[in-house]
């Protein structure tokens, strides 16, 4: 950085640059405090890739924009890439940052850096450049881009993504994996000694965030941002996994999931030979197949090992019947209202295969045995190493109001009959 101003100017400079929450005050962002001039410094001086999570209302975005605005005049020859969810999000915060250059502040602090007045030589809402910026190769000095676009060729010094996870993310397992998919390519259009910025709130345990390093977190009651009164009325407009999510920065269904402490696991197969099986079946549409092997252990803990498939269980049987195979669990319980045993008389006709199957009428609603047995056992299960993560996380993310609930289903079948020695739950 060069600096033209003596005396008083240079002073003046220093001390913006210092506290770029006057900037940000100076261009119309009135409620930006010394916690949001920490942001602003992290994401212009700071060395390394830096995440920053903060709840909705935290005026995360308003201090990019400041940012963005200060990288482009302190450092000219570092040009950018931006990234949003889609296009729109994109062009919002290019007229954002096009505004600010535009201020007198900026106008003031260019001329006293390098003594000549800061024009935009490009302003669209997928490009800016100013005339500090100068570069062989003709490309902007900031370009923005929606998260699906084509990155191919395309490099720069700083790599910025804001909100690049959003609801869709939270419902979505495959626009979870696209989202992380294209945050990985990131790494190759990045400069070397280059910096990749983050800037969101999480959806899901497994959202993109669990990519990104050096996370800051600062959630509703840490900023201090929104009154207890205020708090109160966000949280009674919304589900409270959504406040969860949006506020506290907990993962989506944190507030009201029964599952809260994480899963045990042991790598000991052994320890479920001779073990119980059961399959909550598929038969088309949009629900999963889950497998469900376990035993109870003489100190009284379960250790347990699932899978989940989405799919119809006649599409994934042999794999099933291989796996209990491995596992020494040679009868599998199956229901037979869905049904009327039609499962039963495949698996037992299924050649190549010393595995047998059982049902038993189910009487009691999912919802009463999950949260009744599987909620009382879930501080003694130890799963077996290989279990599904997506099988775990259906578990994890169980709620009365939960899309899919195939895998605690299975899980909860066995643990009451480890609790009441009956496969219908009848004492």
């Amino acid at each position: 950085m060069t600096e033209t101003g003596r005396g008083s100017d240079s002073i003046a400079v220093k001390t913006l640059l210092k506290n770029p929450e006057i900037i940000g005050k100076a261009v119309g962002f009135k409620d930006l405090t010394k916690m949001h001039g920490e942001w602003i410094r992290r994401m212009v001086y700071g060395k390394g890739d830096y995440t920053l999570q903060a709840h909705r209302g935290s005026y995360k975005s308003s201090c990019l924009a400041v940012a963005i605005a200060m990288m482009m005049v302190i450092y000219p020859k570092r040009n950018i890439i931006f990234l949003r969810k889609t296009d729109d999000d994109v062009a919002e915060m290019m007229r954002m940052v096009a505004k600010i250059l535009k201020s007198e502040i900026f106008q003031n602090l260019a001329f006293r850096l390098y003594g000549t007045e800061l024009t935009l030589t490009t302003e669209t809402t997928e490009q800016i450049s100013t005339n500090l910026w100068t570069s062989p190769m003709g490309s902007s000095q900031l370009q923005g881009l929606g998260i699906r676009a084509s990155i191919t060729g395309k490099h720069a010094f700083y790599v910025i993504t804001d909100d690049i996870c959003n609801k869709e993310d939270r419902s979505s397992r495959a626009e979870r994996e696209r989202t992380k998919m294209q945050y990985d390519e990131l790494q190759n259009i990045r400069n070397r000694g280059g910096r990749i910025i983050n800037l969101g709130t999480p959806w899901h345990r497994h959202d993109v965030f669990c990519k990104m390093p050096n996370i800051h977190k600062y959630d509703c009651y840490t900023t201090e941002l929104i009154s207890p009164e205020k708090l109160r009325e966000i949280r009674e407009s919304m589900p409270p996994f959504l406040f969860a999510a949006n506020y506290e920065l907990k993962h989506i269904a944190s507030s009201d999931a029964i599952f809260i402490t994480a899963p045990v696991f042991t790598n000991d197969e052994r320890l479920i030979h001779n073990g119980y099986a059961h399959i909550d079946a598929a038969f088309g549409g949009s629900d999963y197949t889950a497998f469900t092997c376990a035993q109870k252990q003489a100190d009284g803990s379960i250790v347990m090992y699932g899978r989940l498939w989405h799919k119809d269980v006649g599409s994934v049987l042999e794999q099933i019947l291989r796996e209990a195979t491995r596992l020494r669990c040679n009868i599998i319980r199956c229901e037979e209202n869905s049904d009327r045993g039609f499962l039963k008389r495949e698996i037992n006709r299924y050649p190549g295969f010393s595995v047998w199957a059982k049902t038993y009428n189910e009487s009691q609603s999912k919802k009463i045995k999950i949260e009744t047995y599987l909620r009382q056992a879930w501080g003694k299960i130890r799963f077996l190493e290989g279990t599904d993560r997506e099988f775990i996380d259906q578990i994890l993310d169980y709620t009365e109001y939960a899309e899919h609930d195939d895998a605690p289903d299975s899980a909860a079948t066995l643990c009451r009959f480890f609790s009441t020695h009956n496969w219908e739950g009848k004492r």
